[in-house]
């Protein structure tokens, strides 16, 4: 009896293993089945666009930094030191710094199950390791992605997009912004957003804050020199970021096709958002006008907002996700 038992314990354990085994097998080969079923392509015009993006915002930064340094005096090692103090700062705390201008939080999957399980999902799907999850308290249905690679990137929703969409609409939208991580556009528009807002900055500030000085460099026509390089490096890069995002949004959409294999989705969520934008109060929307680049449906209010608009019209969005989805249907 006794070998008996020990000879049911060995069969259990060995039945155990090769359950757990078969778990593991199966969860790889569901896993690699949605990478090949994916079909993901290349894009070759975002990509153009990007390297062209990223030459014309480095010579951005030695017109930027050369300005800095007239403005504070001293020669090359002044001029080397902000150059490189900007690219690090973009680098590492770009992503962070957008999300906290933006009062994103981050949070656990005790807090958000239902988001974390979603952005997980569709991570694996897409290839990409699971970006940290930020949830952002707002009444504005929106959602963007920031980073400056891929394992370093964060998906960012906000309250009233959960409240505002149904389970497949979120995940269409969560696609979108992972299609902007594995697309690496994120990391270009980060860095092209944290340029224009210190230009911005100095704009306003410079004056004030330089006014005080006393001769050399640091008199009035520093100080004027300043203001007016920083001005330009705020509009070329706003307009950067304008013509790269209009393009982005249509490549994220088809990412986001190819990651849920739902379109339809994805155009149900972009009506119901372009929708719901018309009903938030205008306070809340002018808080967040100015990171419209970032976000998967432009806020129509605001300086930003109402001088340009960085995402192509909502109606051809739709129109390309149901042309996508004839296709799909065709196959």
């Amino acid at each position: 009896m006794k070998g008996f038992d020990h000879g049911l314990e060995r069969t259990f354990k060995i039945m155990s293993k090769w359950f757990d085994l078969r778990r593991v097998v199966t969860s790889l080969i569901s896993v690699q089945t949605i990478r090949e079923g994916m079909n993901w392509q290349a894009d070759w015009g975002l990509r153009f666009r990007m390297f062209l993006t990223m030459f014309l915002l480095f010579a951005l930064y030695i017109v930027f930094a050369s300005a800095i340094t007239l403005y504070m005096g001293g020669g090359m090692v002044v001029f080397a030191l902000i150059f490189g103090g900007f690219s690090l700062v973009q680098y590492y705390f770009s992503d962070t710094l957008t999300l906290k201008s933006m009062g994103a939080k981050e949070v656990s999957a005790e807090e958000y199950p239902q988001l974390h399980t979603s952005v997980e999902r569709l991570s694996q799907q897409a290839d990409l390791p699971k970006p940290k999850v930020a949830v952002i308290d707002s009444n504005v249905p929106n959602a963007f992605a920031t980073g400056r690679n891929q394992k370093n990137a964060a998906v960012a929703v906000t309250t009233g997009l959960m409240r505002t969409l149904n389970q497949d609409e979120l995940d269409g939208v969560v696609a979108h912004e992972l299609a902007h991580v594995k697309n690496r556009d994120m990391m270009v528009m980060t860095i092209a957003s944290f340029l224009s807002t210190i230009a911005f900055m100095i704009v306003r500030w410079g004056a004030f804050f330089g006014g005080g000085g006393r001769g050399g460099n640091r008199g009035g026509g520093g100080v004027i020199v300043a203001i007016l390089v920083s001005l330009l490096v705020w509009i070329v890069s706003y307009l950067l970021i304008r013509a790269l995002s209009r393009y982005r949004e249509y490549s994220a959409d088809r990412g986001a096709a190819a990651i849920t294999g739902n379109p339809s989705a994805l155009a149900s969520a972009l009506l119901k958002i372009s929708g719901e934008m018309d009903r938030v109060p205008k306070d809340d929307m002018r808080e967040e006008a100015e990171m419209n680049a970032f976000f998967i449906i432009p806020i129509k209010s605001g300086v930003v907002g109402q001088l340009f608009s960085t995402h192509p019209p909502t109606e051809k969005r739709v129109e390309q996700l149901r042309d996508l989805e004839r296709e799909m249907t065709a196959l």
